[in-house]
């Protein structure tokens, strides 16, 4: 399984009203990843060709990061099936090594032409494991 991971200081722009960090930060933090890993690992040929649609998005929140936490944004795909893709996102905090946000998106992959539905075909699917 191909992990990827990235690291980020929480800033002001990151809270809430209750200066914990906003629940719509960590679905960007999560949809930023996800982008960010598919684009390390394939060509700019592949990523003309497919494109990823979120189906659905399951988040649970464990604990909350206030402003300077440094988190850890950790991401890899569990399974594929068909053309939806299951991408598994966990946020860390570096100081605690608490696990504060754990994410498992279902990503469906389309034909950048048509729109329509593709399955993962298994050169894609081998790039991620």
């Amino acid at each position: 399984m191909r992990f990827y991971d990235k690291t980020l200081t929480v800033g002001p722009d990151d809270l809430d009203e209750l200066n914990h960090v906003n629940n719509i930060r960590y679905i960007d933090w999560v949809q930023q990843i996800s982008k960010e890993h598919w684009e390390t690992v394939t060509t700019p040929e592949i990523r003309s060709e497919l494109i990823w649609v979120v189906r659905k998005h399951e988040v649970n929140y464990f604990k909350s990061a206030v402003l300077e936490d440094v988190l850890t944004i950790h991401t890899y795909i569990s399974q594929n099936k068909g053309p939806i893709s299951t991408r598994i996102v966990e946020i860390w905090n570096n100081k605690t090594n608490d696990l504060l946000v754990k994410a498992s998106t279902d990503w469906c992959l389309l034909d950048a032409s048509t729109f329509r539905p593709r399955r993962v075909p298994e050169q894609i699917a081998t790039l991620f494991e």
